[in-house]
């Protein structure tokens, strides 16, 4: 080309099928979407996923679905006019045959020593414990992503206050809480919402603080300060937002902690009361049935397994994704 060479019109051509306000290649991507991204990369956040919405479905509609109701005890006349409860039946698929009087009935786990069929027990009860779970850790996130986030804004004395506070709430063995609660209240699903409540936010609100501290002083806060907004707008709409992450993460890891408290106080007598059922009361009756009626154990203990396995591979998979290594990004 000569070096005094002028262009043309002739030597461009305008490109009018695709977007030029966009470059493709180096277009900026969300945060949460990001975040989708990664979390979905990984097989086992993905497995946990389902391992979970499918406990949840059937949770929901296998009770529904059901032939028997969780607390109908099944029982049929001979022909004598005697009735006849189907007591510890072992899981059976109705196949109308002539060898017993329940043969024409269905019990996929059995019946339990009542007569109920463990079934519908087994969903019911998880569907008990997933509510209670849930409630729990909402309330829980709420009051300790407010204190955590209250206390490492204002700092000083409030913030000192504040956790010499949680160091004897922590301090308190949950045995002796929950044997507290047990005296002044009936047992139940109350009993163990209140004992989740008293016991789970600590972790929570930690959380909340230590990210409050490190964000409290970027420049945006310190913007928003400037231009005189109070102290409570500031944390709820401009810190807060930005621990979510981080919230979320402690969420995934606090509700199978909080299905395995909910469980464990049902088997030690102090949740939920007959007739209604969770898993933890399912398991207390398996386990009193074990040496001679094992397979009644099997269906609560097995959900109970997966739920705490789905959920700790979610959170796995959350706290990778919001917080990707380099090799992974």
């Amino acid at each position: 080309m000569e070096k005094n060479y002028t262009p043309t019109a002739d030597d461009f051509e305008f490109i009018s099928d695709r977007d030029l306000s966009v470059d493709l290649n180096f277009a900026s991507q969300g945060y949460w979407k990001g975040v989708a991204i990664h979390f979905f990369r990984s097989k086992l956040a993905v497995a946990g996923v389902i391992i979970v919405s499918l406990i949840i479905l059937f949770a929901i509609l296998a009770p529904i679905f059901s032939s028997y109701s969780y607390q109908e005890i099944v029982s049929v006349n001979s022909a004598a006019g005697k009735e006849i409860v189907a007591k510890s039946l072992p899981p059976q698929f109705g196949d109308g045959s002539a060898q017993n009087l329940f043969s024409d009935k269905t019990f996929l786990f059995g019946t339990d020593d009542m007569g109920r069929d463990l079934w519908t027990r087994t969903w019911q009860g998880a569907r008990v414990s997933l509510i209670i779970a849930f409630v729990a850790i909402l309330i829980d996130m709420i009051i300790g992503t407010s204190y955590g986030l209250i206390s490492g804004y204002f700092g000083g004395h409030v913030d000192n206050i504040l956790q010499r506070f949680i160091e004897i709430a922590g301090s308190i063995p949950t045995l002796v809480i929950i044997s507290i609660l047990a005296i002044f209240m009936e047992k139940g699903i109350g009993l163990v919402i209140v004992s989740l409540l008293l016991t789970e936010w600590i972790g929570m609100s930690k959380i909340a603080r230590a990210e409050c501290l490190k964000l409290k002083e970027r420049e945006y806060v310190l913007a928003s300060r400037t231009l005189g907004a109070g102290s409570f707008h500031i944390i709820f709409k401009q810190i807060l937002p930005n621990t979510i992450g981080p919230i979320i993460t402690q969420v995934m890891f606090s509700i199978p902690v909080a299905i395995f408290t909910e469980a464990f106080l049902s088997f030690v007598g102090v949740g939920i009361v007959l007739p209604q059922c969770s898993l933890g009361s399912l398991i207390e009756a398996g386990f009193n049935n074990i040496t001679v009626l094992p397979y009644q154990i099997l269906p609560p203990i097995s959900v109970l397994a997966l739920l705490m396995l789905g959920f700790n591979l979610i959170g796995d998979g959350f706290r990778e994704a919001l917080a990707p290594k380099i090799e992974n990004m």
